[in-house]
């Protein structure tokens, strides 16, 4: 628990207003399950705004990991008991300022979670009135950083509702304020926002027909005889939003052609039109084959591409001969359809750039250049016709999320693909990295912002950092004008040289074809890299030459791919088992933590020393064996032996709370050997106390109700009845509260 030495490997830093080292155990479950080798650490208890502010601490020395920040604003009046509106929201506007200042320099993205208050919190209207207001305020005020997002307590409830989410007893005990299951469901938020930001989103979604858009078979049926009922229009209602946040949409079907048209053309109740797809495979073809037709058309990665599919053999089938696809069977019952899409983690994103939401405009005028160039006699031909306008420009503040998007997307025309996030990239330039910028025109409209060149300058030379080009631009000349640039840079500042360095991988031969055309001869090389030294006169001179498309690297035709994801994840299963907090917190019990959370000696084995002697020490070693998540607990083993720590006890006298209606402190957990059965006397003792001052009570009130001479009465009967009855014991014999 808390904080550990600092770590080669990517980490999980969480930092919170509250104790949140529950969340430990089902997102060591997910880092698992997502394949990830991320540590999990978390921050001294409730120093939030120190963390923020300390350039030593966990979260700012946290490279290439995921930063995540919990929030209650409850806990900002928790030893004040009635705190001002303006206190609490001076500490939001403060927190708002400290993320501001984090996203600009953070090495790794933060996700800030806003955790719901209690019920109690929210009972009086105007500290729910603050929390909505604040919640509000934290998005809008942090939503142009794309290092950043802001997860509300709405939201979380949204995807995985906890009913009964507060836990009083252990608020008050160590300031776990939350039930196990909603530390599973908070767990699996942070879960789903890692993957978003590690992997890079899938592009093209190709969707069924039959039993999928629409009941029915239109085959059969005929294209008047299948129905769109409201599963099928919420799965349209999907499409649409995916394709407005950057994908691109294609039909996928074993299918007459005419038919589907047909049907489509019937049925105006239909969200969605043959106009929103990108790309028809009607046919009776595997599917397999067809999507590698789409990737082809589309020159993209087949990892870039998930099919949607009722028919899970259809979907296993693509599976087995395009395993670099995913495919995900869609549930039976189109009334599932909703929560089932709900749950897809394939179509998380963490941001989305304007040039994503223009990609499927992007995609359809690039469908015209490719009838152009069809029907060109050659390339030149083609290049004329389109009237390609080029403009080189220093990078802006705002082109900064583009920027760092094609770092990681770019991989065929990248000379080094070096990734870098926005916080490098700010860092880059405030020691005097420049940044170019490319963007590309034609008669058919705007490619975006589809190149980027790092340099440095030094020593009498241009140093390039990064160069890379997007696929959609390649083979244009658009490199080589970005090339001439260079040495058009360096002349005009008497630089006599420009080096660039080359560093191959599995998928940039393009780049390498690129320099070893425009000069060999300046070449330095190694097994690992090689170095090019340009003379500046001689770069800026370079110009396009032109090529036949046959000539083009082969690799032109799968674009910017999605890099694979650490594992291959069932998104179907995550959406079908996962998708509720009593089954996750089930699935991860059990799941070993990652390396560094794991224990420094193997847990021993439980004694079993003694069985359960009454109905009370039973019921206690099952609570036991539940938190501690062990098959049986002996009355005589001591809890820590068995694994337990602070946390989990807490935890267990929750559940002791909930179960027994009885208050106990930690006291009962570090006055002595903390055992089953010592835990058994604690409860047994408290009861004989409350039951001694019930009685006492009880008779203290009968006594007040009697007149002067009924007490006077009863005390001469007291006095005889010790008399006749000595050794017997009064009636009236008051126990001993103590």
């Amino acid at each position: 628990m808390g904080e550990t030495g600092p770590s080669s490997s990517p980490a999980i830093v969480v930092t919170a207003t509250f104790t949140a080292e529950a969340l430990e155990e089902t997102l060591a479950f997910w880092v698992r399950e997502l394949g990830f080798q991320h540590q999990i650490r978390f921050a001294p208890y409730n120093q939030v705004f120190q963390q923020l502010l300390d350039p030593t601490g966990l979260l700012r020395r946290n490279r290439d990991g995921f930063n995540v920040v919990l929030v209650r604003f409850q806990d900002w009046a928790r030893f004040h008991r009635d705190v001002r509106i303006e206190y609490l929201d001076q500490n939001v506007r403060h927190l708002a300022t400290l993320l501001r200042s984090a996203a600009e320099s953070a090495p790794s993205p933060i996700l800030v979670c806003v955790c719901p208050a209690s019920p109690d919190f929210l009972k009086r209207p105007d500290y729910a009135d603050f929390a909505q207001k604040a919640e509000a305020f934290l998005e809008s005020s942090l939503r142009e950083f794309s290092s950043l997002q802001v997860v509300t307590a709405a939201e979380i409830n949204r995807l995985y509702p906890v009913p009964d989410y507060y836990d009083p007893h252990a608020d008050e005990l160590g300031h776990v304020p939350y039930t196990p299951e909603f530390f599973a469901a908070l767990a699996t938020m942070i879960a789903r926002k890692l993957r978003a930001v590690r992997a890079v989103p899938y592009k093209v979604i190709a969707v069924d027909c039959d039993e999928t858009l629409w009941r029915g078979v239109c085959g059969e049926d005929g294209p008047q005889g299948v129905r769109v009922e409201a599963g099928h229009r919420g799965l349209q209602q999907f499409l649409l939003g995916q394709r407005d946040a950057g994908m691109l949409l294609c039909l996928c079907s074993k299918n007459n052609p005419d038919d589907v048209l047909e049907t489509f053309r019937l049925h105006p109740e239909m969200l969605l039109r043959l106009e929103h797809f990108s790309g028809l495979r009607l046919n009776w073809e595997p599917k397999s084959a067809n999507l590698r037709s789409l990737a082809g058309e589309l020159k993209l990665g087949l990892e870039s591409f998930i099919l949607l599919d009722d028919n899970p053999s259809e979907c296993a089938e693509v599976q087995a001969r395009c395993p670099e696809a995913a495919a995900v069977a869609l549930p039976p019952d189109a009334n599932e359809f909703a929560d089932f899409l709900k749950h897809l983690w394939a179509f998380d994103r963490w941001s989305t750039t304007a040039e994503d939401r223009d990609r499927a405009a992007l995609y359809a005028q690039e469908a015209e250049r490719v009838k152009l160039e069809k029907y060109s006699a050659n390339l030149e031909e083609f290049l004329r016709s389109l009237n390609l306008r080029i403009r080189i420009s220093a990078m802006s503040p705002d082109q900064i999320p583009r920027v760092s998007q094609l770092t990681h997307r770019t991989n065929q025309m990248n000379f080094t693909t070096l990734r870098r996030t926005e916080s490098e990239l700010r860092s880059l330039l405030s020691y005097g990295v420049e940044c170019l910028t490319v963007d590309v025109a034609d008669r058919f409209g705007s490619y975006g912002l589809v190149g980027v060149v790092l340099f440095t300058v030094e020593a009498g030379t241009l140093t390039v950092d990064s160069f890379l080009l997007s696929c959609r631009a390649l083979g244009r000349g658009v490199e080589h004008r970005m090339l001439a640039r260079l040495g058009q840079i360096a002349k005009e500042r008497r630089l006599g040289a420009v080096n660039i360095a080359f560093i191959p991988t599995a998928r940039n031969r393009p780049a390498k074809e690129l320099l070893a055309a425009v000069g060999a001869r300046f070449e330095e090389s190694n097994p690992e890299a090689s170095l090019y030294r340009f003379p500046a006169d001689y770069l800026a001179a370079v110009t396009f030459t032109g090529a036949s498309p046959a000539e083009l690297p082969r690799e032109r035709s799968r674009g910017e791919s999605r890099q694979p994801e650490p594992v291959a994840t069932d998104f179907g299963r995550i959406a079908r088992e996962l998708r509720e907090p009593v089954r996750i917190l089930e699935s991860s019990r059990g799941i070993p933590k990652p390396a560094a959370a794991a224990p420094a000696a193997p847990v021993p084995v439980p004694k079993h020393s003694a069985g359960a002697r009454t109905d009370l020490e039973k019921r206690l070693a099952a609570l036991w064996a539940s938190v501690l998540n062990v098959p049986a607990v002996g009355i005589h083993d001591n809890f820590f032996d068995l694994g337990g720590h602070s946390l989990m006890a807490v935890q267990l006298l929750s559940l002791v709370r909930q179960t027994f209606d009885i208050d106990l402190s930690l006291r009962v957990v570090y006055s002595g050997d903390f055992t089953v059965a010592e835990l058994a006397k604690a409860i047994e003792l408290h009861e004989i106390e409350q039951l001694g001052a019930e009685q006492y009570g009880a008779i203290l009130k009968e006594i007040e109700n009697l007149s002067d001479e009924e007490v006077r009465a009863l005390l001469e009967q007291e006095q005889n009845g010790e008399h006749n009855n000595a050794g017997r014991g009064s009636p009236l014999e008051l126990p001993d509260p103590s």
